[in-house]
């Protein structure tokens, strides 16, 4: 029987992992020690400070805040101490937007992708760096590819 796991999605899955395991030894929260609806990373903030950004992702910060606020609290998303990699926020919004119902297109979700990509190479990039450092040397490429591509976009405008 063919496993439906890729090698990429394990490690991704593994990387969590650990950066959960070394947070907690740093006594900071991990994912481990949340309750099922994700209480603390609700308790942060409820929006990003985007002055700083290039006017462009600005400009999708509130199609961002529109389409993700459907469904989720914007809080427990821009808080979220597990997801920062490019390949992650990829699949977490195509599984979004493919979903009945989601209102968003193609055309949003890849913008939503690439506010996310942005975002946490900026606003995350600590936690983002440590992620980098527990995938693949393969995988950790291809992400700095893809955070430098999105960075190239929109630092120019």
């Amino acid at each position: 029987m063919k496993s439906c796991w890729s090698l990429r999605g394990l490690a991704v899955i593994f990387a969590n992992a650990c950066f959960g395991v070394l947070t907690a030894q740093a006594g900071e929260t991990s994912m481990a020690g949340m309750d099922a609806g994700g209480g603390q990373m609700e308790a942060g903030p409820a929006t990003i400070d985007v002055s700083r950004y290039p006017k462009a992702v600005r400009d999708i910060y509130p199609l961002f805040r529109e389409k993700c606020s459907q469904c989720h609290r914007l809080n427990h998303t821009i808080n979220s101490d597990h997801h920062a990699l490019p390949d992650e926020w990829e699949g977490i919004v195509n599984r979004m937007w493919l979903k009945p119902g989601s209102k968003i297109n193609h055309t949003e979700a890849k913008q939503i992708v690439e506010f996310l990509i942005y975002d946490s190479s900026v606003r995350r990039k600590s936690a983002l760096d440590k992620m980098l450092t527990m995938v693949t040397p393969k995988v950790r490429k291809a992400d700095e590819d893809k955070i430098k591509e999105v960075h190239a976009k929109y630092d120019q405008q």
